[in-house]
């Protein structure tokens, strides 16, 4: 039976009866999109603050993602690294045009914790050392490796021990750096906006004293832009915005305009990688790279990083306009936005949701606001609307 025919309740028993249980499912089914725009099976609109978790910056239903795997899979799907690719090769030469120029070397995986996860073993590869350096509230996914570098107690505790050599870090504390990035080091891996771990920006000053002890010292720099990538923070990677170069720089979600896809962004200090020493089937397939080209086309022709700058200012103001005394701080980067309340965020995400915007938590006080980047100043005004009843 087709699922337009079944009803929301149907929908939601079908999905009870067969999954794995690991996610906190909300009461509602999504069944389409439009810009930033979803709608439920019932045919009630909500504007997406969720925005995929990020990977939904060029907003849902872009004709020019959707014609362009629709053309990709008529043409030729899968082809593994085993061979070139013109697809790939056009991909790799973009990417190389927009990240800072030392970022010239390229692998292609399918997510963001598979990005991290391999610039971690590339890390350890390149500097022959194992220690590997992280931030306390940090997040980079839930592999074993990725996992080790995560800091959320919630997301660890099952599956100990984790891969040794990891240790954490106070974000945003210069002065704890220098003792713990040492000769025995091999990569310093941080987030330039905590999304999971509270929407908290990175100040310059931790930013660039972890370049500098990693340059004196001989360890990696890694920076996790898997959700602030591609326009979400204001400009094109946040890298820009802090005048730093990594080394090896972890990117996926909104790269392939909503297909699933990652890419490990590294520099010549790498070194040369042995063969067959990583891979994968999936990644850098012809049909994600054609998403991704038109994706990142569409970024730079709608100039969605302005766009990011100029919501991203109007929503913030908004929010810390709103009197309440629910409200302990406002804090964000472009349009990745987060309210920190002096409660648990279950009751305002909610309200919120009845109110017609849908919304992330990020940790137990924040409420997340990740809308896609086509968000207009009039959805933005609705979405401020909404969060004075929620939050008031």
């Amino acid at each position: 039976m087709s699922a337009t025919l079944r009803s929301t309740a149907d929908l939601i028993a079908a999905e009870d009866a067969h999954t794995s249980g690991l996610y906190t499912k909300r009461g509602i089914v999504l069944v389409r999109g439009d810009g930033a725009m979803v709608f439920d099976s019932e045919g009630r609109a909500y504007i997406d603050c969720v925005g995929g978790q990020g990977t939904a910056n060029l907003g849902h239903g872009n004709a020019a993602v959707a014609d362009a795997v629709a053309q990709q899979a008529r043409v030729l799907a899968s082809c593994t690294e085993l061979f070139y690719n013109d697809r790939r090769a056009e991909l790799y030469e973009l990417l190389a045009g927009i990240l800072p120029a030392s970022l010239d070397r390229f692998f292609l995986c399918n997510s963001g914790t598979e990005a991290v996860e391999g610039g971690l073993k590339f890390a350890r590869a390149a500097t022959k050392r194992t220690r590997i350096v992280a931030t306390m509230r940090g997040f980079h996914g839930k592999t074993m490796g990725a996992l080790s570098a995560t800091w959320g107690p919630e997301y660890r505790h099952l599956f100990g021990p984790l891969v040794p050599g990891f240790s954490h870090v106070p974000f945003n504390k210069p002065e704890a750096l220098d003792a713990a990035i040492t000769g025995e080091t091999a990569a310093f891996i941080f987030e330039l906006v905590q999304g999971e771990g509270g929407v908290r920006p990175a100040t310059s000053e931790f930013a660039r004293e972890a370049a500098r002890l990693c340059a004196e010292r001989g360890a990696l720099l890694i920076v996790d832009e898997v959700q602030t990538g591609f326009a979400r923070t204001g400009t094109l990677f946040a890298v820009e915005q802090y005048a730093i170069a990594p080394d090896i720089l972890c990117l996926a979600k909104s790269i392939a305009g909503g297909m699933p896809m990652g890419a490990i962004a590294f520099s010549r200090k790498v070194g040369d990688l042995a063969k067959r020493s990583h891979s994968t089937t999936f990644g850098g397939n012809p049909l994600a790279c054609a998403a991704a080209i038109a994706a990142i086309g569409e970024i730079r022709r709608l100039d969605l990083a302005r766009n990011a700058r100029e919501r991203g200012t109007q929503l913030m103001n908004g929010l810390r306009a709103i009197r309440s005394d629910r409200i302990r701080e406002v804090r964000g980067l472009g349009l990745l936005v987060g309210v920190e309340l002096k409660e648990n965020a279950s009751t305002a995400l909610h309200a919120l949701q009845e109110e017609g915007v849908l919304a992330l938590g990020a940790g137990p006080t924040v409420v997340r606001y990740l809308p896609p980047l086509v968000i207009t100043a009039d959805e933005i005004e609705r979405v401020l609307a909404a969060s004075r009843k929620a939050l008031a």
